[in-house]
């Protein structure tokens, strides 16, 4: 115990720094726990704490007897598993080849138009992407100028829902996948240079290079983010499916962020929109957790 004051004494500086972030997260993100009590009552805003009726797990019962609630429930992990398998491979791959390039102006430019559009607001983004994917956009354009369709044919991309999915991730990784690589590269710089010598010198050319030097090098750092975007798989964004979702695509853009401010927030609800939320909240502990597990019994790198 001595020890450890020692310890704390020494390292008061990184303490005195670290304290204003400790006070923030208790604040804002363990205080606020108790609000999850709300969903084990039919809360009335107009009503005290105690003045409240608990009706116990019946708003849960409601949610997971609700076919919208598993609708979205659906939406949520499709679109998170489409942004995980997506996101990953493409900002690795991006990484990878920007690692093999050798003229360093290119390079630069490469990373720069590739970062450009995390920095853009999803309003901004989907406008963009709606006017790409309208009848007159430039697609259905380059559709009709390859004869793919006939003109008048055009389609209404984001009017068929089974397309959303797909719209939704191709727009997530045209806006994140620069900024996805950062990590990736500035792993990369701690690569012992020797090794990419030995394998030069064992024959291995630039693709052998990348499979059996720069991919193992990253390879934790791979796992730790693999870990931790498992963890928000309940987190499929809102801005997106909110702002690119229309009447006709509802069943697939819809997931429980939009339920929540639809069924819950805006009707008043607010035991509901609780009892949704505190859902996500647990499955997400419990995938990240799990992840976490399974790297530590495989021999990976973890978080904790």
């Amino acid at each position: 115990m001595r020890q450890f004051f020692i310890k704390l004494g020494r390292q008061r500086a990184l303490l005195l720094m670290s304290l204003p972030f400790v006070v923030w997260l208790f604040v804002f993100k363990y205080v606020p726990i108790w609000g999850w009590s709300i969903a084990f009552q039919d809360y009335k805003p107009a009503l005290g704490f105690w003045e409240q009726t608990w009706i116990g797990l019946d708003h849960f019962q409601f949610l997971f007897g609700d076919e919208r609630f598993l609708r979205v429930l659906r939406n949520t992990l499709a679109m998170s598993t489409i942004n995980l398998v997506l996101g990953f491979g493409t900002a690795i791959t991006l990484a990878l080849l920007l690692n093999e390039v050798r003229r360093v102006a290119f390079k630069r430019v490469v990373q720069t138009v590739s970062y450009l559009p995390h920095f853009i607001s999803w309003v901004v983004a989907a406008s963009i992407i709606q006017n790409t994917l309208a009848p007159d956009g430039i697609l259905n354009q380059l559709l009709v100028w390859t004869g793919f369709i006939d003109e008048g044919n055009e389609i209404l991309f984001l009017g068929i829902p089974e397309y959303f999915w797909g719209i939704f991730g191709v727009g997530t990784v045209w806006k994140d996948i620069g900024w996805n690589t950062i990590v990736y590269l500035a792993a990369m710089t701690t690569i012992d240079p020797s090794q990419y010598e030995a394998a030069e010198m064992d024959g291995a050319g630039r693709f052998k290079r990348m499979i059996h030097v720069t991919l193992p090098g990253i390879r934790p750092v791979i796992v730790v983010l693999l870990i931790m975007n498992i963890g928000y798989l309940m987190e499929s964004g809102f801005e997106p499916q909110y702002l690119l979702g229309n009447g006709m695509n509802v069943d697939y853009s819809e997931n429980i962020d939009i339920f929540v401010l639809k069924y819950g927030i805006a009707q008043s609800n607010f035991s509901l929109s609780i009892a949704a939320g505190m859902f996500k909240t647990i499955v997400s502990f419990i995938l990240l957790f799990a992840a976490n597990h399974i790297a530590k019994r495989t021999g990976e790198s973890r978080l904790f």
